[in-house]
């Protein structure tokens, strides 16, 4: 696991949330990611921190991403948390952390993300790849 997937992904969801307890000072609940989305919009402030926490962190990293890549044409974010909580998501500061780069912003803010919502996408890639042979 990479450092980056130790924080941006389910476990990592998790690990902030312990974390975020363990510094108020309140036991930590044996939650789980999906749970941790579902009590996000509730009152259980560290639920809600964490969820902001990932949010951000993921924009500071796909940022990273495109800039040492070149991307020019987006960056899509897949997986199992981000689809659930697209709402959440689109108000987040994912998008300011994406682009906060000084000299770079201007490059930033041209790329587009994208948030792949479809389940399975590779299949649609393996469906024209053997349609085109």
């Amino acid at each position: 696991m990479t450092r980056a997937e130790r924080v941006l992904s389910g476990p990592g969801l998790v690990n902030l949330y312990d974390s975020l307890c363990e510094l108020a000072g309140k036991p930590a609940a044996p939650l789980t990611p999906e749970r941790i989305t579902d009590l996000y919009p509730g009152c259980d402030p560290q639920c809600r921190e964490a969820v902001m926490m990932f949010m951000g962190m993921l924009g500071t990293f796909a940022g990273s991403v495109a800039l040492t890549f070149g991307a020019h044409g987006g960056v899509y974010i897949m997986g199992g948390i981000i689809p659930k909580i697209l709402g959440t998501f689109v108000q987040s500061s994912f998008r300011e952390r994406f682009e906060f780069r000084g000299r770079y912003r201007g490059y930033l803010s041209a790329i587009p993300t994208y948030v792949v919502t479809r389940p399975n996408p590779a299949f649609l890639g393996l469906k024209t790849l053997f349609a085109d042979s």
